[in-house]
């Protein structure tokens, strides 16, 4: 079983580049399905594996492969975006955590992936204020990053939550000990 949920981690790694490139680009951070991906990643893999699938796309990328929306490179710490890139890994934990077991409704995924979704902004939005203040010297207090780097997204957010949310309802595994 544990080889299976290794290979699968590879193959959320390898989604999660195609979805960096599936994009709209908005100034300041991109629109990408890598979102939608994270939090499938958790509902599918589980709180183990589906990290450990966004930890190889981070390696990845800082390694220098051109995997992220931007690029690569471990210059990349130094770009507004990667706060959203790190919380990644955090984002597939919650989600799976949060995953409901069993036959669950929908609605128990949906709620995992908010759940996600809600570290990628904690995060994501963290670590743009501190760049733009500190890399950019600009002067963004938490209510600009916030308008900067989430209400742009809300929406299609919310869409990718509901469809990480109704895909991963179909192909999950119904015991969470299935999911390492």
């Amino acid at each position: 079983m544990k080889v299976k949920y290794w290979l699968l981690s590879g193959l959320f790694a390898a989604l999660t580049v195609v979805g960096a490139f599936v994009r709209v680009p908005l100034p300041m951070v991109p629109f990408t399905m890598q979102v939608m991906i994270v939090l499938m990643s958790g509902l599918v893999l589980g709180p183990k594996y589906g990290p450990l699938s966004q930890v190889i796309y981070l390696l990845l990328g800082l390694a220098g492969l051109p995997v992220f929306s931007g690029g690569g490179g471990l210059g990349y710490v130094f770009s507004p975006t990667f706060g959203y890139l790190l919380s990644y890994p955090f984002a597939s934990w919650m989600s799976g955590r949060l995953r409901p077991s069993g036959a669950a409704s929908p609605l128990g995924f949906v709620l995992a992936s908010a759940g996600g979704l809600a570290v990628i902004y904690i995060l994501g939005v963290s670590v743009l204020m501190v760049n733009l203040n500190l890399v950019a010297g600009k002067q963004v207090d938490l209510a600009q990053a916030v308008k900067i780097g989430v209400l742009p997204f809300i929406l299609p957010d919310t869409l990718k939550v509901a469809g990480a949310a109704l895909l991963a309802a179909k192909v999950a595994p119904v015991s969470a000990e299935d999911r390492g």
